[in-house]
């Protein structure tokens, strides 16, 4: 498998958005696995956001690497059952490339930039500022433990970004 390009080409959100999977042949999975995890059937009273603070296209790898960051490190802080988290945001937008020949020779195989259309390599997900991507619902005690889980997701994500309080604000002693 060729490695993958730079985030730095995609995460503009710039061209229309390209989503009918339908129409096209080849979209590969995307890499996250779980959208929710922890104690879903519990109420709990706090939830931190993380939200974005420009909009962006996030990549589904980057988006399962901040999962598995943030979910390990509340699994091991609150236990199983301690809380709940859930991503936010689907990657829907089909990523395309149109890979060049290089190298002596290549200008016999390759066409150039005729019908440069490309094919599809991944999936990524359009955010847009103030949008929240990821939540964490947990107790009171706990708040300083998800606080630092989605800070810990947030560096494995491409733009800056923010934790809100979204609820329990009062049950808090900040």
């Amino acid at each position: 498998m060729a490695s993958l390009r730079p985030n730095r080409c995609y995460r503009d959100v710039d061209k229309p958005p390209y989503t009918r999977k339908e129409y096209i042949k080849g979209v590969p999975q995307p890499k996250v696995v779980h959208f929710i995890m922890g104690n879903l059937s519990a109420d709990f009273p706090v939830q931190l956001d993380l939200v974005s603070t420009k909009a962006i296209q996030i990549r589904h790898n980057a988006l399962e690497a901040a999962r598995v960051a943030a979910n390990k490190y509340l699994t091991k802080q609150c236990g199983r059952l301690g809380y709940k988290f859930q991503i936010r945001v689907y990657p829907h937008q089909v990523l395309r490339e149109h890979k060049m020949a290089t190298g002596a020779g290549a200008d016999r195989i390759s066409d150039g930039m005729r019908l440069a259309f490309g094919k599809p390599i991944g999936t990524a997900a359009r955010v847009k500022e103030g949008q929240a991507v990821m939540s964490v619902w947990v107790n009171p005690d706990k708040y300083e433990a998800a606080k630092e889980a989605l800070r810990r997701a947030a560096m494995k994500l491409p733009m800056p970004c923010k934790i809100v309080i979204s609820k329990g604000r009062e049950l808090l002693k900040i």
